[in-house]
């Protein structure tokens, strides 16, 4: 969180944001008293995991550095419905001004990390760790694998240059899978090299080329117990397709080592925050 390159990424995100909101000034704002201060309160509404602070906290700093504001909770706190999250002092113009672009980051964030947590409680006790993908909103990559990490889960590749990833595409452009793998391993990245396989004979087929780690695309319950017996530790398996609460518990259990799903970050419940001024 502390890295050069997020700040980096926040700094100028929290500009984009602001400059799409406010475009030319905020002509309601303006209504307000340029010397009137005020002190408002976050709420929220819902039990949630709390995340995105940095965003918040750069959207203020942007619009006035006059603007204070004082966190009760951290990133990866749980928070509980009609909680205090944080308190906001300083120029009511810039409090004002800076309220919708402040949430909106704060409750995507809350939300993901949110989600990340149920996932990861769900499969605690067993090998499986729980991976987002690259089904990001655009623009908020870092900031919604981020929040998955807040929420207790991990990250699978950031993006298509931290990892080596063959799929369907990949390869019918290659020839075959066998094919595609050798290419990879050819590149001599020093990159894993993961292959996604749709049945148990391309899972062995991915085995014998000597991929790192394979996905199991849409396995049925049976089918990924005998991958697992079929890989026997010489790759690592990462189960995927249409997983739910109600089923990641079982899929983990099978004994595969990830499960990596698309909802943590694609399929975003905002979480309900709200902001009241209390002076």
């Amino acid at each position: 969180m502390k890295s050069n390159s997020l700040h980096n990424h926040i700094r100028r995100h929290v500009a984009s944001a602001l400059a799409e909101d406010i475009g030319s000034g905020d002509v309601t704002a303006a209504l307000i008293r340029q010397d009137l201060r005020i002190a408002a309160r976050i709420i929220s509404r819902q039990q949630a995991v709390l995340c995105g602070r940095a965003w918040f906290d750069e959207v203020f700093a942007q619009l006035d550095p006059g603007v204070t504001v004082t966190w009760e909770r951290a990133d990866g706190d749980r928070v509980a419905p009609d909680g205090l999250v944080c308190s906001i002092e300083g120029p009511a113009r810039a409090v004002l001004t800076g309220e919708r672009t402040a949430l909106n980051y704060l409750q995507c964030l809350s939300g993901t990390a949110t989600a990340a947590r149920q996932y990861a409680e769900a499969v605690a006790g067993t090998r499986c760790k729980i991976l987002d993908t690259r089904k990001t909103l655009p623009g908020l990559r870092l900031a919604q694998k981020y929040a998955v990490r807040c929420g207790g889960a991990e990250n699978h590749r950031t993006g298509l240059f931290d990892g080596i990833l063959i799929k369907e595409n990949h390869v019918s452009s290659a020839g075959s899978l066998a094919s595609a793998i050798a290419a990879a391993a050819a590149l001599n990245t020093g990159l894993p090299i993961e292959a996604e396989v749709e049945n148990p004979a391309e899972l062995r087929e991915a085995l014998a080329a000597g991929a790192d780690i394979i996905m199991l695309d849409n396995f049925s319950l049976e089918d990924t117990r005998e991958a697992v017996a079929i890989t026997d530790g010489q790759a690592k398996l990462e189960a995927s397709g249409n997983m739910t609460l109600e089923r990641v518990r079982e899929v983990a259990e099978t004994g595969v080592d990830f499960i990596s799903i698309g909802a943590l970050t694609k399929n975003v419940n905002a979480i309900d925050l709200s902001m009241r001024v209390v002076e």
